[in-house]
């Protein structure tokens, strides 16, 4: 079952299909590449992931796809 550890405190679990917590982005460069008919699971491959804690909403990006550590980005809280 996999799963990582937030900063927070809060276990996030990601082994659900779909994941409640896993989004998925492309950049605008590489979409401008598909300039016919787009193929879904081709697309989805190019995707990278990010998981947002909802707990805290910090988020944990893949750049580099799950074989290596994510990247967190912490929010600004406003006061």
């Amino acid at each position: 079952m996999p799963k990582m550890l937030c900063t927070c405190g809060n276990l996030l679990r990601y082994s659900n299909i779909p994941c409640e917590i896993e989004y998925k982005f492309i950049s605008d460069v590489d979409y401008e590449g598909y300039d016919k008919k787009i193929d879904n699971e081709e697309l989805y491959m190019r995707m990278q992931s990010f998981f947002l804690c909802p707990e805290c909403e910090r988020l944990w990006v893949f750049w580099k796809g799950f074989e290596e550590a994510p990247r967190e980005y912490v929010p600004i809280m406003e006061k």
